[in-house]
């Protein structure tokens, strides 16, 4: 697997926001998002002192980047779990606490690039869209399956999309004639569908609803609102997490996470906040950076990428009692 072919999104960035934390000797690192392992290479070249946990839920991703870090040994361990599953592998792994966390959330490049799974609106294939294909329900079952009322709300919910009410009438009138398998059916279906002031704006009229049954199927959002949080509760003091959201449901949540981190939660009026209601986080971004140019000119899937950051400054005060205990609870 080259470097020419896929360069990881903001790479640079993540590993900067990462340092100061991955110093010392024996610091772990968590990359939540393994994909085609472009990150977790750039991490362990970059920190020749850290030791790497990698997750991923798509077996055939952790195949190709298990071959890709072969080289580095038992310093990365590749596990096969979806990302919300972090406190449990940290817990079979006997890790009570981590230096770094990244996740770069959305489809990996290997997903969008291999037309089998269904995952691109441009290139026809069939309506799967699992990253984990041993296991849930396909976009095509969603699709021939859903009550329209679900359907609207998935669309409207997930891809913000406007004309959700009109593409399901659509699509429930054609599932009636013959089921979905393939996505040229769909995307075809939503050209025809739309109004034409609609498909003037914003590139390809399928793209919203493409992403509303991926971020369905996959149960996307559900995971980073689990996984976020959990993540922020592994890392020790002076750690620092690092967060690639594309979309504005996701930046959405990361950013309520960090928010609340950094935050005081000490009743109003007190005259001096005690330790327990101090903020554990520190904010290491002003709102979400954006890519440069020059990012995107090396990788044009960055183009939609948001990255926030924060750093561990403080226990829990129970984490404080009880800190192995917590890293294993979700």
């Amino acid at each position: 697997m080259s470097n020419t072919r896929h360069v990881p999104v903001m790479l640079q960035r993540c590993l900067d926001m990462l340092a100061p934390a991955l110093a010392e000797p024996g610091a772990v690192v968590v990359d939540c998002t393994l994909g085609l392992g472009g990150h977790s290479e750039a991490l362990l070249t970059a920190f020749p002192a850290v030791r790497l946990i990698a997750l991923d839920r798509d077996p055939a991703a952790l195949k190709l980047a298990g071959e890709r870090l072969a080289p580095y040994g038992d310093r990365a361990t590749l596990v096969h779990a979806v990302y919300d599953e972090l406190p449990e592998v940290l817990d079979r792994l006997g890790v009570p606490r981590v230096q770094g966390v990244l996740f770069d959330l959305g489809v990996s490049s290997m997903q969008l690039d291999e037309a089998g799974r269904g995952f691109a609106y441009a290139q026809d294939a069939p309506l799967d869209m699992r990253m984990d294909q041993t296991t849930g329900i396909s976009a095509a079952e969603v699709l021939n399956t859903y009550p329209p009322g679900e359907l609207v709300r998935i669309l409207r919910s997930y891809g913000e999309e406007k004309q959700a009410k009109r593409i399901v009438s659509a699509i429930v009138r054609e599932r009636a004639k013959e089921p979905f398998t393939n996505s040229a059916r769909l995307v075809e279906l939503i050209r025809d569908a739309l109004p034409q002031a609609a498909k003037r704006t914003g590139g390809n009229p399928a793209k919203r609803t493409f992403q509303a049954l991926r971020i369905e199927v996959n149960g996307e959002l559900a995971c980073v609102e689990r996984a976020v949080p959990a993540a922020v509760d592994a890392l020790a003091v002076g750690g620092r997490i690092a967060v690639l959201s594309y979309h504005s449901l996701e930046d959405r949540l990361v950013k309520q996470v960090f928010a609340a981190g950094a935050a005081s939660t000490a009743p109003p009026g007190l005259p001096v906040v005690p330790e327990q209601y101090q903020p554990r986080l520190k904010l290491l971004t002003r709102g979400a950076e954006l890519p440069t140019e020059e990012e995107i000119a090396e990788n044009r899937r960055a183009a939609p990428a948001r990255l926030r950051g924060a750093e561990r400054i403080r226990e829990n005060v129970e984490d404080g009692r009880n800190a192995r205990h917590s890293v294993g609870t979700p």
